[in-house]
């Protein structure tokens, strides 16, 4: 502060107190000088305290004890509902129920296309079929001959359960925590708290018990309806445990234990400690797929009368909020306002990582750990993080390990070369950071519906302005614009990396688009006006009311400034043809409403795989799939007798060249039709820091956490280049404090020299 301010300060304080001795008035001045220099005092121990803090990255979110520890750093944005294994099903809670539970089977972590090997299982089963008089039939039978399908599972020995309380014994081998009493649930807040656990043997009656649980009447497994449709005797169980269900409840109330296992199932039954056998209706091969997801994990019966206790459900302590598994991690905080926290399971049987991939793994350093043991991390923490920017900047700074690439961060990142192909920024670069992309396993379309009088049925008349629109949508624009290039326009209803797709020139939709200089192109504008043209629309104008046509597209409302853009851009697409496109915006129920009533006319749709198979996505186009008529997957209500015969053949088809040419067929029919704008398949980018490896997207595979690999101390270092402290302003702050100091200090001293006088 400069001196004559200073010196009024000391003034003013004077004449208010001028009654005071002299010893009062050099206590004032006397507290004003030291009131004046505790700021200096402040600044300096802060800035001796910051001298002596070395490399260390002041801004660290994590706790300094962590340091160089082989933790891995993520985050989620939205808390799991479910992590019981028959209920959960969304990608933000198989990220943690996939690295506890363990199906039979899972997917090879490297090879392309993927490809299902054994988790706990000793081999992939091989079904064994039987004719309706019990008779084995041989492996080639044709489909109408097999009525049921056998698997025989073998479990591995010796695979045991991660330490849990459930399993935990006294001396004399009774369960310690299976009868609770209120006062032994008093200081129980949390699974950490019990002081004991246990731990036992997987075995072959903890997955029959599981697919029991699918039909428990007060889990509402999402699978129950397709799985009842196949597993022989499913659907009657679950109606015999609904039964049986409401009796108990009658007599006992809410609360009370369901035993599972006094209710024998046909469909899936022990044969010895380590082998169950899964009979199914029919023949499905897709039943091996849905062995490598969590819905086939095995369940112990402790785990659930441990947690079915009252008390235990009132405090959030629940098989949904804390599995139990034989994987290699285990779940020990969920805290989801705060954070959550996976832990090698010290159990874990172990695994070996894979020595073999597809090609280029090898020079991409993605076998550099062939055959080591796995997990390499010992843990992962997940912290909430609600919105973009903030994580963002934790991983610029290093605090999080992997990210991707927002639309308002896309520029800082991404850069597009003279080929179109995306390389990162020189900002990503510097800091060591890789760029991973991977076409996704998903389809993302605009559906006709064919019941609609106007761009539905199977006149030529229609067909033909399906084509024409579907040539008018620009995919590839759209991608550019508000993908920032992140997508392949789609050719067809299968995406890439799932067996049917075709590469190059074969694989081209030849309806909307040519093959030229080795590259699809779109049509030109004026090969959609002459199919106008020829559907009765010349110019765009619909002959009976002597106006251009009317296209009214169903979606959902956003008020959000891309989706409006989006909807823009939409309409200038159907203005190409003179074509005026009407946005009708409803909320998400509604929209559903319309969907199942067929008062849609053409809508926005999409699908994720849930397994790598043809029929996942071919059975969206499936007759007797329709929406209206039967609340099916097919939202376009499309019906086409050939492929619908196709299609039953095809899906019980193996994988190889009669498959592929059946499928073939049918997605030449599909494109005739047109039943779809086939859309896009959206691209996934990922950035991973230096220290982070063994990162290759697994768009089918839920338990890839085991398979990467952090460097703690090259994290360790770059943070501290990345977060060192500019510790300079301080310095200068001193200084200017302690001079300006200074001229208070005189005063004082000749103050005080006159007063001794």
């Amino acid at each position: 502060m400069p001196r004559a301010g200073r010196i009024c300060i000391v003034r003013q304080s004077m004449a208010v107190y001028g009654n005071f001795t002299k010893r009062s008035s050099t206590a004032l001045n006397l507290g004003t000088i030291v009131r004046s220099f505790i700021p200096c005092s402040l600044v300096a121990a802060m800035a001796l305290q910051l001298a002596g803090c070395g490399n260390r990255d002041w801004n660290n979110p994590y706790p300094e004890s962590e340091t160089n520890q082989n933790i891995h750093y993520s985050s989620f944005f939205e808390r799991p509902k479910h992590l019981d294994p028959a209920q959960s099903y969304s990608s933000n809670e198989i990220e943690f129920t996939g690295q506890v539970y363990e199906p039979p089977l899972q997917y090879h972590y490297l090879k392309r296309p993927y490809e299902l090997i054994p988790a706990t299982t000793t081999e992939i089963p091989k079904p064994i079929f039987v004719d309706k008089d019990g008779h084995e039939l041989p492996a080639n039978a044709e489909a109408d001959r097999i009525a049921f399908s056998i698997y025989d599972i073998h479990i591995k020995p010796g695979i045991r359960y991660q330490p849990h309380p459930a399993f935990a014994r006294d001396v004399s081998g009774a369960f310690l925590y299976h009868a609770l009493s209120p006062a032994q649930l008093d200081h129980i807040d949390a699974l950490a708290d019990f002081e004991e656990t246990g731990t036992r043997e997987l075995t072959a009656d903890d997955y029959v018990y599981e697919i029991k649980r699918l039909a428990h009447p007060k889990l509402h497994s999402p699978i129950l309806g397709v799985m009842a449709e196949y597993i022989v005797g499913l659907g009657e169980f679950g109606a015999t445990l609904k039964s049986e269900y409401e009796k108990l409840e009658k007599a006992k109330g809410e609360g009370f234990y369901l035993d599972l296992t006094q209710y024998p199932l046909e469909g899936a039954s022990v044969i010895d400690r380590h082998t169950y056998r899964i009979k199914i209706k029919g023949k499905y091969p897709q039943l091996l797929y849905w062995l490598a997801m969590p819905f086939f994990a095995p369940v112990p019966q402790e785990a659930d009368i441990f947690y079915t206790q009252p008390g235990l459900k009132a405090k959030n302590i629940t098989l949904d909020w804390y599995p139990v598994g034989t994987g290699p991690y285990m779940l020990t905080i969920n805290n989801p306002n705060r954070e959550m926290v996976l832990v090698r399971n010290p159990n874990f049987h172990g695994e070996a990582y894979p020595s073999e991939g597809e090609s280029g793994d090898a020079e991409a350093g993605m076998l550099k750990d062939a055959g080591k043991p796995l997990p390499f991390i010992d843990r992962a923490v997940f912290k909430l993080e609600k919105e973009n920017i903030p994580y963002w900047n934790k991983f610029l700074q290093g605090y999080y390990d992997t990210s991707g690439i927002a639309s308002d961060t896309f520029d800082q990142a991404v850069r597009f070369d003279a080929a179109g192909e995306a390389t990162l920024s020189e900002e990503m670069r510097a800091k060591g950071i890789r760029l991973v992309t991977t076409v996704q396993t998903t389809t993302s379309y605009m559906g006709f519906n064919m019941l609609d009088p106007v761009v539905g049925g199977d006149t030529e008349r229609a067909r033909k302005l399906r084509l024409a629109i579907s040539i008018a949508l620009d995919y590839e624009e759209r991608i550019s614009i508000f993908l920032n290039g992140r997508g392949i326009a789609a050719q067809g209803p299968i995406p890439p990396g799932i067996f049917g797709y075709r590469e190059g020139a074969e694989g081209i939709n030849p309806y909307v688009y040519n093959w030229v200089n080795n590259v699809p192109q779109r049509k030109s504008i004026d090969a959609a006006r002459q199919l106008l043209i020829e559907a009765g629309y010349p110019g765009g104008v619909d002959p009976q009311t002597g106006a251009s046509l009317i296209i009214n597209l169903d979606t959902t409302v956003s008020g959000s400034p891309d989706s409006k853009a989006g909807l823009d851009w939409l309409r200038k697409q159907f203005k190409k043809l003179n074509v005026e496109l009407v946005i009708r915006g409803t909320d998400y129920n509604r929209f559903q409403d319309k969907m199942l009533k067929g008062n849609a006319q053409l809508f926005g749709w999409g699908w994720n795989a849930d397994y790598p198979d043809p029929e996942n996505f071919l059975f969206l186009l499936y007759g007797p799939n329709g929406k209206v008529k039967f609340q099916g997957e097919n939202a376009a209500n499309y019906s086409n007798k050939e492929f619908d015969a196709l299609f039953v053949k095809m899906k019980n088809m193996d994988n190889g060249p009669s498959r592929q040419k059946v499928i073939d067929q049918m997605v030449e029919i599909a494109r005739l039709d047109a039943p779809w704008i086939w859309g896009l398949h959206p691209k996934e980018f990922g950035l991973y820091h230096a220290w982070f490896r063994n990162a290759k997207p697994n768009h089918m595979a839920n338990n890839t956490l085991k398979y990467k690999r952090i460097d703690p101390e090259l994290r360790s270092q770059k943070r501290a280049e990345w977060n060192a402290p500019v510790v300079w302003p301080l310095w200068v702050i001193l200084i200017v404090l302690v001079v300006a100091t200074i001229p208070a200090l005189v005063t004082y001293r000749r103050h005080e020299t006159r007063v001794e006088r």
